[in-house]
């Protein structure tokens, strides 16, 4: 007996490492699936792979054998895909990215268990069709909520990935960013679907070769199969379905699979075709100053010296504006006027209004801002813009009395910065008003967008990716530029103070040539200006609102359906058995 014991002891042991070693290989697995969309985006830049890079985290979620396990599925991939696209913060802030990532990942264990319930096992057209628009939506709700800017901001949209197809730069001026991003997941949740019917029809080619026929007969046998308890219902053989050989694309996702692609393209080719363009209003000639990588103490110094040296430079090459990058200026003007004197020396020099970024503790407010300034001839012109949302740890640290810890282990912010209240559009001369967004402001639609309802004809984002000079952050970052400017129909200038400083033309195109992360320079761009409204800046996030209201629906369709449901029949009680004669229950 104790041998016995010992030996279902031992199986039991096997079984629990087995079902360990199965869950830690999964959990690994949703990992990796959730980081695959990241090659989408810069530097590696893969734009065609965001239309099947979710496909392996779908199938994967679908997989689970439970809700629980597919929302931990869902969850772990969206560690993956946070760790994957903030990768480069990991020198600064070590190991509290992963804790930030994994607490953002949760956001998508509701997207995981949405999987599972409507493409687990075989999905039904009717679930199918479904899940074309419920997967996106509640896709969408993840990058709404994650965009707030004390979750990080909207940094890694999946749409940003396409900043450089002009299709869907001509979607994102119809409903942003938000649009494009709910496209792509249509299309992954297509090829899904499709994968799934292929695999059902290979199942049923399987089952149809391994059942035994009856004599005589080209049909197979008919086949008992077992039920559940106090069911009457019998399955005779294989579907109807099965035997057709018809299983993928009649009674399975196969249709609405090909359905949503087809959408897909008739909804781009009608943006391509009817959307607002931009209407072409001139140009003007705009110098980026970029002075390159600077170390020391002596650095604000050094930096400033250098940004003089290249902005004389642009004396008589007829520039209309010269915009310097964040940080550009370390000093307060105010209590440093022999610099304001400097830089209004260089406008009359080169005979254009400079844009300078200061970044230094104010004289006239307690603490620390960073501001785009305007400095004309005769010095600043009273323009300023204090930047509004903060980088979470690098500018500011969220309840520092709670996460203050953060900055014993990396390099978050030992000082809040203080924020600004409104936005601001400058009037530059030659009849050019611009507005000014400072480092990740640009990664915010709306932003943008308000400021083109201000009267912004081109909009500026001064930036400064220095301590991440050998990452894919600063080829990330100026490409959301693009998708910034084919939203609003307006240009955007991105300039930094090491790289990558680059232009886009009101249809989101790249003008001219990009300053790399290697580049000590200037460089001057013939920039296109346009008047018009796009869609987007008229109507705003809609896609999100249109999303939002489609889940509610469906949570409502739910519920009712499962009010309607009828109770399961109780089991009839035992017979009674009666002990005894009937004389005696006579008495």
């Amino acid at each position: 007996m104790d041998l016995i014991g010992d030996g279902r002891w031992e199986r039991a042991g096997r079984r629990g490492r087995r079902m360990l070693a199965s869950r830690w290989w999964r959990g690994g697995a949703a990992v990796l699936a959730g980081a695959l969309p990241a090659l989408a985006f810069p530097a590696p830049a893969v734009w065609w792979f965001a239309y099947v890079a979710l496909v392996p985290w779908i199938l994967l979620a679908r997989s689970a054998p439970t809700g629980r396990r597919a929302a931990l599925d869902g969850w772990l991939g969206g560690l993956g895909f946070m760790v994957a696209v903030h990768h480069w913060l990991l020198p600064s802030l070590h190991v509290f990215t992963v804790v930030i990532a994994a607490l953002l990942g949760l956001l998508w264990a509701p997207w995981g268990w949405l999987v599972r319930r409507l493409l687990g096992e075989a999905p039904p057209t009717g679930r199918a069709s479904v899940a074309l628009l419920a997967l996106p939506s509640a896709w969408l709700m993840v990058e709404l909520v994650r965009s707030w800017e004390g979750l990080g901001g909207p940094w890694g949209l999946l749409g940003s990935s396409q900043w450089q197809v002009a299709p869907a730069l001509r979607l994102a001026s119809v409903g942003g960013v938000w649009l494009v991003s709910a496209l792509v997941v249509v299309v992954n949740t297509a090829v899904a679907l499709l994968v799934i019917a292929l695999t059902a029809r290979g199942s049923a080619r399987a089952a149809r070769v391994s059942t035994p026929a009856t004599p005589g007969s080209a049909l197979p046998a008919r086949v008992s199969t077992p039920t559940a308890p106090g069911s009457a219902r019998t399955a005779h053989g294989p579907t109807p379905a099965a035997r057709s050989g018809s299983t993928p694309f009649r009674t399975s996702p196969g249709t609405p699979a090909i359905a949503g692609i087809v959408a897909v393209a008739a909804v781009t080719t009608a943006a391509w075709a009817w959307a607002p363009r931009p209407e072409p209003a001139g140009g003007v000639r705009v110098a980026v100053v970029q002075p390159g990588v600077i170390d020391g103490i002596a650095g604000p110094e050094k930096r400033l010296a250098r940004e003089e040296a290249l902005t004389r430079t642009l004396a008589g090459r007829d520039v209309d504006l010269v915009v310097w990058g964040e940080s550009s200026v370390g000093f307060d003007l105010a209590d440093r006027p022999d610099v304001a004197r400097r830089i209004a020396a260089l406008s009359r020099e080169i005979g254009a209004d400079i844009l300078v970024n200061v970044d230094a503790r104010r004289s006239d407010k307690a603490g620390i801002f960073k501001s785009s300034v305007l400095v004309g001839p005769q010095g600043p012109t009273g323009d300023r813009y204090d930047k509004m949302r903060l980088v979470p740890f690098g500018e500011y640290v969220p309840a520092r009395g709670l996460l203050g810890w953060a900055t014993s282990v990396g390099k978050a912010a030992g000082e809040d910065r203080r924020r600004g209240d409104r936005q601001v559009v400058m009037d530059v001369g030659h009849g050019l008003r611009v507005g000014p967004l400072v480092c990740f402001e640009s990664a915010f639609p709306d932003m943008s967008r308000q400021l083109t309802r201000d009267g912004a004809r081109l909009l500026l984002a001064q930036s400064a990716t220095s301590s991440f000079q050998h990452s894919w952050a600063p080829q990330q970052h100026a490409s959301l530029a693009a998708v910034r400017a084919a939203e609003t129909g307006r240009p955007m200038v991105h300039a930094t103070l090491t790289g990558v400083s680059a232009v886009y033309g009101p249809d989101g195109s790249r003008v001219g040539s990009p300053l790399g992360t290697s580049a000590s320079a200037t460089a001057v761009y013939e920039v296109p200006l346009a008047t018009g409204v796009t869609a987007y800046v008229r109507w705003g996030d809609w896609p999100v609102h249109a999303a939002l209201i489609f889940l509610v629906l469906l949570c409502l369709a739910e519920g009712a359906r499962t009010l309607r449901r009828p109770a399961p029949e109780l089991p009839a009680p035992p017979a009674r058995t009666v002990h005894g004669s009937p004389a005696h229950h006579g008495h």
